[in-house]
């Protein structure tokens, strides 16, 4: 499927990706503008509604189990009364809002020296609200503000899909998405799950030769030593002459059990650091390649 024409990759969140072809008949800052506004609704609910379950008085929620008051699920004359007053305020700041003038403000000014080489619009969804300047925490150039518009829209998006997710399952099964999941109930899974996934980074990489082609893993140069050094800790495939010691099981290194919390501290520690050195590699590699072309 061919690009459309208006997607170029010069906005945030385009991905070349518009298989009905709205951009070819409705005006692109407009649609832009409204996928903001709804992605940014959207991370407030999805963090809004597991919450209200978890918290709010029983009286508050709907249904048997206790669900989160919303057009599927119905609501009580409170809930009902709170999300009118809800919307009617966002719709009343739409309304103020829609037709704003940006380029006289501190970032619509930066937006539009941003945006010279491709329209006289700037950057839709500005509202000139940045009151901790986090707008400039990895750099403070055009491509490192697209790189941090790409994050808020990719989240916005996910936040979408999230919250009509929610929405489905409770109108279908009757119970609360918080219900019996790892992720809002203290228990063991998600905690294992974590330790397995950063364990498995310690010993493991990506196979970059398959990675055009197939998912596949390889044991990196770091992974064997740590590998090998476990195993000698462990006693695993000792060459051991003397049979009762043989039967006695392998030697435990306890004082290497005791290392272990050091090593674990160690671990996030290197950990801290890739996390900069691919901060610092996406500033180097995507960044600064794309400025160099201009």
């Amino acid at each position: 499927m061919k690009r459309p024409t208006k997607l170029d990759g010069t906005h945030a969140g385009d991905f070349g990706f518009d298989p009905l072809g709205f951009t070819e008949d409705y005006d692109l800052y407009m649609m832009q503008e409204a996928e903001l506004r709804h992605a940014r609704l959207a991370m407030l609910a999805v963090v809004g509604w597991p919450l209200s379950e978890l918290i709010a008085p029983k009286w508050m929620l709907q249904g048997e189990y206790g669900c989160a008051p919303s057009v599927l699920n119905g609501f009580n004359p409170v809930s009902f009364l709170a999300v009118v007053g809800i919307f009617g305020a966002l719709g009343f700041f739409e309304y103020k809002t829609a037709l704003r003038k940006v380029d006289d403000t501190k970032l619509g000014k930066i937006h539009a020296e941003d945006m010279r080489d491709v329209w006289k619009w700037g950057v839709a969804g500005d509202y000139n609200f940045d009151p901790l300047n986090l707008y400039e925490s990895i750099g403070s150039n055009a491509y490192a503000r697209k790189g941090l518009r790409e994050v808020e829209i990719s989240h916005g998006r996910s936040a979408m899909l999230g919250i009509t997710a929610f929405a489905i399952w409770e109108a279908l099964t009757g119970h609360p998405i918080v219900e019996n999941s790892m992720f809002f109930h203290p228990n063991l899974l998600l905690p294992l799950l974590v330790a397995g996934y950063f364990a498995f980074g310690q010993f493991y990489e990506l196979d970059e030769e398959a990675s055009d082609m197939f998912l596949r893993f390889k044991l990196s140069s770091e992974g064997e030593a740590r590998m090998e050094n476990l195993k000698m800790g462990l006693g695993v495939g000792r060459n051991n002459d003397d049979d009762d010691t043989a039967m006695a099981g392998p030697d435990i290194d306890f004082e290497a059990i005791a290392a272990f919390p050091e090593k674990i501290v160690n671990a996030v520690n290197q950990l801290n650091e890739k996390i900069n050195d691919l901060q610092d590699s996406y500033m180097d590699n995507v960044v600064q390649p794309e400025k160099k072309k201009d």
